[in-house]
């Protein structure tokens, strides 16, 4: 008892001392890792280019001695690289490893033993770990352009067109990996994966009691690739255009087009940081009825990586989609707003609004020009 107790005062006085000279340290493993942390005085930003490490809103990562798990007994040493911030946790390489609590009070020496903090303070890593195949995986490579208004997710936007009045554009779908040869994490996954996509795009005039004016549906399979800051698809998608049976019959002089696209499309992307997504995309419709074969379309996300909380974080995105068929018009969009990132799969809820200029989205309505503004709410797995 007398050489345990000794221990655990030695321990004691190396956090004192460590908080009397501004650093953060441990204590030795045989008596746990007692955290003891100045919140205020490493709020400050993550540098990249300084480590390997993921940012995570927080300081550099702190190399880490061995620790515990959070789990109940029996407990086992797990893998000593861990980031700190002041937030929270990152554990790393591998991130399936429970997060210690950021509260010097939790841990108990006597005890071995720390109560894990809530999720969204676990902060993440990209890549590491063993490449194997997986079947349907969590997580995806390449995730859909924010500002796209023609991407697989679920939102609606109630928009207001200069012309038309109030309208609703709707999103019903998403997207999902089917097959990956890749990393495990499904937060930051690198390697080589195959998803499948699909949305039925609506638009309801909600001027003339929520009639259907028309839809627009789209599937896709895109084979996805990323590794590290680089990302890039390959793949195919079919589209087609559909004018809604109470919109003719209120319109009975319209005549219907058959818009519908089988292309093949190439994308690729950088984050400059995390949070700062660039992106560009060509497509090819090998077979194309009205509409002409070639489409472009460039832009950018703000989105934070990390989980949010509850508090949630500002976003914002425009994305440039060009169009042969309309002389390479086509239509300008930006997004403003507030987010909410899960852990785990990081799926996203963005609630904002939404400036829309250029050629219509709906198809049907090619040759019109449309500026819009409205509010949306967009969910991305």
């Amino acid at each position: 008892m007398a050489g345990h107790a000794a221990l655990v005062a030695v321990a004691a006085l190396c956090v004192v001392a460590a908080q009397a000279h501004g650093q953060t340290t441990f204590a030795p493993a045989d008596v746990g890792n007692a955290v003891a942390s100045d919140h205020s005085a490493f709020d400050q930003s993550f540098d990249w280019s300084a480590t390997d490490a993921w940012p995570v809103n927080g300081p550099s990562p702190v190399p880490a001695m061995p620790r515990l798990a959070a789990a109940g007994p029996p407990y086992q040493l797990l893998d000593p690289h861990v980031s700190v911030s002041p937030s929270g946790f990152a554990p790393g390489p591998y991130t399936n490893a429970p997060p210690l609590s950021p509260e010097p009070s939790a841990f108990n020496p006597l005890l071995n033993e720390f109560r894990a903090p809530p999720p969204q303070m676990v902060r993440h890593q990209p890549g590491g770990g063993p490449w194997t195949w997986q079947l349907l995986p969590d997580g995806l490579m390449y995730r859909s352009y924010l500002a796209g208004v023609r991407e697989p997710r679920f939102g609606g936007v109630w928009n207001y067109e200069r012309d038309i009045g109030w309208i609703w554009d709707i999103a019903l779908g998403g997207r999902a990996g089917i097959i990956r040869y890749g990393t495990t994490d499904p937060f930051h996954p690198e390697g080589w994966q195959l998803d499948i996509e699909g949305a039925g795009f609506p638009r309801l005039d909600l001027e003339d009691e929520n009639d259907l004016v028309s839809v627009d549906f789209r599937f896709g399979v895109p084979l996805t690739y990323r590794v590290g800051r680089f990302q890039s698809k390959f793949g195919f998608y079919h589209l087609s255009s559909h004018l809604g049976d109470e919109f003719l019959e209120t319109h009975p002089d319209l005549t219907r087009i058959n818009y519908s696209r089988d292309v093949l499309v190439l994308g690729v992307g950088w984050f400059f940081t995390p949070s700062l997504r660039g992106y560009a995309e060509a497509g090819y419709a090998f077979h194309s009825d009205v509409g002409l074969e070639w489409e472009f379309q460039f832009g950018f996300d703000y989105s934070p990586a990390y989980p949010t909380g509850p508090r949630g974080a500002p976003f914002f995105a425009v994305n440039a989609h060009l169009r042969e068929e309309v002389d390479f018009g086509g239509e300008f969009v930006a997004q403003v707003g507030w987010q909410w990132r899960g852990a785990g799969a990081g799926h996203l809820f963005r609630i904002g609004a939404q400036y829309f200029n250029g050629m219509s989205e709906q198809y049907e309505f090619i040759t019109d020009s449309e500026s819009k503004i409205g509010m949306g709410i967009w969910y991305d797995f």
